[in-house]
């Protein structure tokens, strides 16, 4: 469970510096002049040349990596949802390198998003502890 859960931060933690440097990649290529083939190919090209494209896609292919292996050792019911913890990390990283405005609300949607994941580990410790209680001998 403790190498679920520490490839799972990892994981949560490439999934947050990829949106924040897609995010950063995206604006500094710029808007759609006119919606046309060219223009479409022009941003795609800049897109493709742009460093912190590039590297943002890395890190969602490393976060990818990482779902694929949790999803090999855990049950999807249990891994899944805990990846909701990447919104949780992004809005920190959106705040703290972006600079955007996170507002109580937004920060209350983040605080539900903690409170479900603390539900669902607590779900999977209670299965762990029904299986060894299950698996232990009985006294005559």
């Amino acid at each position: 469970m403790i190498r679920l859960l520490t490839v799972l931060c990892f994981g949560l933690l490439m999934e947050a510096v990829g949106v924040v440097l897609l995010s950063k990649g995206i604006k500094e290529i710029g808007d759609m002049a006119q919606v046309d083939l060219g223009e479409l190919l022009r941003l795609v090209g800049r897109g493709a040349t742009n460093r912190n494209i590039l590297l943002g896609v890395a890190f969602e292919a490393g976060f990818f990596g990482c779902l694929l292996f949790l999803m090999s050792h855990g049950d999807v019911s249990f891994i899944w949802p805990l990846t909701a913890l990447s919104f949780v990390l992004t809005t920190l990283a959106a705040k703290l390198f972006l600079h955007e405005h996170v507002s109580g609300l937004r920060w209350c949607g983040v605080l539900l998003i903690i409170l479900g994941a603390g539900v669902i580990t607590y779900t999977e410790k209670v299965k762990g502890d029904a299986k060894k209680t299950a698996a232990a001998p009985v006294m005559p």
